[in-house]
């Protein structure tokens, strides 16, 4: 069980999504940083649809009522417990009695906290996943509340110490190992966002074409898991289109009539009017997620072929490295 001491600002059960539901008008929500849920659930040992708990820029205080194994991956927290800093990118034994807190994330915006066997929340169409704008599945969490944890994934072998070690800490790292964040984690502001043109790119004038690869756009405040709007310069068509609304997916660059583009995210809905300027390659989209307000945004072409290929490639980086990770983990299991 976890006690929520302090809940955040935005913090919210997470899964894989709510993916075949858009023909009903339900979208698919899971993680603003699906990387970091799927490295997280590999370090705890988790299966890869594992429900997490998503942080934002502002962290949770926890206090786990028994001993755990968690795993956080994504944007750096000033996360510790009492003066111990919690490690991250890497399999952690949490003692029982022991109050985790997160504090504010030193760059980025959105982290995963993994428990082994995950976090205990209800499935809605086949998903824990909350949906905050649609008020699907279980609401941000509270101050007061507690949280269950199933009880299968926690792997007594692993919480034994090792000979000779001393439990002078609340945290113990596990495996000796950790991932390099550099290869999953990317949030300076400096590098381009990679987009694909979107089915009404050709109808921007000529200014707004030129605008759309070459100024800065930055964050704004009013952003959030619905999509994040951009500030920078105003965007304008040739001339008026007259539009029905068709499907949009995550990563879609819509031009409202104000003329500052939306890039729609996790919980983006299933349909839009609104003209399609770009696509957000898929291989960003995390990088773009874990901008914050404020922060600055450049856009790059891709065509659609490299950036399929593109991500392609990244899913199986993905698949190997996490089948290391279950091999070490077992390793480890068999060790004790």
């Amino acid at each position: 069980m976890i006690e929520v001491l302090r809940a955040g600002l935005l913090t919210t059960v997470q899964d894989r999504g709510r993916h075949g539901h858009a023909a009903l008008g339900i979208g698919a929500s899971g993680p603003m940083d699906p990387i970091a849920l799927r490295l997280a659930n590999a370090l705890a040992g988790n299966a890869p649809d594992a429900a997490v708990l998503e942080i934002g820029l502002l962290g949770p205080r926890l206090r786990f009522t028994e001993a755990a194994i968690i795993a956080v991956a994504g944007a750096p927290f000033d996360a510790h417990a009492a003066s111990t800093p919690l490690p991250a990118w890497c399999p952690v034994h949490i003692e029982a009695g022991t109050v985790l807190d997160f504090g504010h994330a030193r760059r980025g915006a959105w982290a995963c906290i993994a428990v082994a066997g995950g976090v205990d929340a209800p499935r809605l169409l086949g998903s824990a996943s909350s949906d905050v704008n649609a008020r699907l599945g279980r609401a941000p969490l509270r101050d007061g509340e507690r949280i269950g944890v199933r009880s299968d994934g926690f792997d007594e072998a692993l919480a034994i110490p090792a000979p000779g070690h001393r439990r002078a800490s609340p945290l113990r790292a596990l495996g000796g190992f950790s991932l390099d964040p550099r290869a999953w984690f990317d949030a300076d502001p400096s590098r381009p966002i990679r987009l694909v043109p979107g089915s009404h790119a050709a109808e921007l004038d000529a200014a707004s074409r030129e605008a759309l690869l070459g100024g800065p756009f930055r964050v704004a405040a009013d952003s959030n898991r619905v999509g994040l709007r951009l500030d920078g310069p105003r965007l304008a068509l040739r001339a008026p289109l007259e539009l029905v609304s068709e499907p949009v997916a995550a990563g879609t660059l819509q031009l409202p009539p104000g003329g500052q583009p939306i890039a729609l995210m996790a919980e983006h809905p299933t349909t839009g009017g609104y003209p399609r300027i770009g696509q957000v390659a898929a291989i960003d989209l995390p990088r773009l997620a874990q901008r914050r307000p404020g922060d600055g945004v450049r856009f790059t072409a891709i065509d659609l072929d490299e950036a399929q290929t593109r991500y392609l490639a990244r899913e199986y980086e993905l698949d190997r490295l996490c089948a290391r990770i279950a091999a070490r983990l077992e390793g480890m299991h068999v060790a004790r």
